[in-house]
């Protein structure tokens, strides 16, 4: 599923938080929603970065996305 299908099903807090602190590695119980709402997180989207001991990352493009997307922009 793409993240412009999953966006709009998170809640309003969750999407506050990745805009306001978009670019930072995603806290468990974060990307833990996202996979209810979206299933499986495929590591082939376009919008998957990287997972290291900090926790989730998004992609440079998922980055841009969910700033255009918070800044009530068509991403």
């Amino acid at each position: 599923m793409g993240i412009e299908e999953w966006w709009p099903k998170l809640t309003p807090a969750t999407r506050e938080w990745l805009a306001d602190n978009n670019g930072d590695a995603v806290p468990a119980e974060i990307v833990g929603e996202i996979t209810r709402v979206a299933g499986v997180i495929d590591s082939d989207a376009w919008w998957f970065g990287d997972t290291d001991a900090s926790g989730f990352f998004f992609s440079d493009a998922g980055v841009d996305w969910i700033e255009a997307a918070a800044n009530g922009e068509n991403p």
